[in-house]
């Protein structure tokens, strides 16, 4: 049995040729691809996300590396679509209504899906009512929304009067971020968690649902 040193050695540096081929030879020699998600990637990406809220590595170390796990997770999907992969839960996310700020939502985005959640990702400059209706569609574990300009600040409690409304507030989580937002805005509008990072937001997700 394999323990996936070597590919996760190669996604904490972010060395996408060896993590490519490391995942291949993990397919080739029939390696469960749970575990060449969870042991292989998934913990590469665990200690990445930690890194990064040490402030020991960057933005861009951080993108290079969840880069390298998209591209073994291209690898790997085939062979998803045959087996029942178990993931840590679902996560919609989206850029409040009139903010088109997406890069930190990217970063979000990329350490969750790199820490095993199901993201489905809304963009940008999304309304209240867009955020219900796919929530109502895929009924998420998490509603995460971010803001980077304090304008649009007030589209988060909006939005959480909107999942009211719909009657799936109690159905989901909410955590909030941004440059602007902080921990007592959180607390204001009732939203469930605040994260300043993105590796802070994986540690947060995985609070809220419950998981190590």
């Amino acid at each position: 049995m394999s323990d996936f040193k070597v590919l996760s050695e190669a996604v904490i540096k972010g060395d996408i040729s060896t993590a490519v081929a490391e995942t291949q030879k993990e397919i080739d020699a029939g390696s469960d691809v749970q575990s060449i998600i969870d042991d292989g990637l998934i913990s590469a990406m665990d200690v990445v996300g930690e890194r990064f809220s040490k402030g020991i590595i960057f933005v861009p170390q951080m993108l290079r590396s969840a880069k390298t796990m998209q591209e073994c997770v291209k690898l790997l999907k085939p062979l998803l679509q045959e087996t029942e992969v178990t993931t840590k839960g679902k996560v919609l996310l989206g850029t409040v209504k009139g903010d088109l700020h997406d890069i930190g939502k990217n970063l979000v985005s990329m350490m969750m899906e790199g820490a095993g959640f199901t993201i489905t990702d809304l963009g940008v400059d999304v309304s209240p009512e867009k955020f219900v209706q796919k929530a109502q569609e895929i009924e998420p574990d998490i509603v995460a929304m971010s803001a980077l300009l304090s304008t649009t600040m007030p589209s988060m409690p909006q939005t959480i009067e909107a999942l009211k409304k719909a009657g799936i507030r109690d159905k989901v989580q909410v955590m909030i971020g941004g440059a602007p937002v902080t921990e007592n805005y959180a607390r204001e509008i009732n939203a469930d968690a605040y994260a300043s990072d993105a590796g802070s937001a994986v540690l947060k997700a995985k609070k809220l649902l419950g998981i190590s």
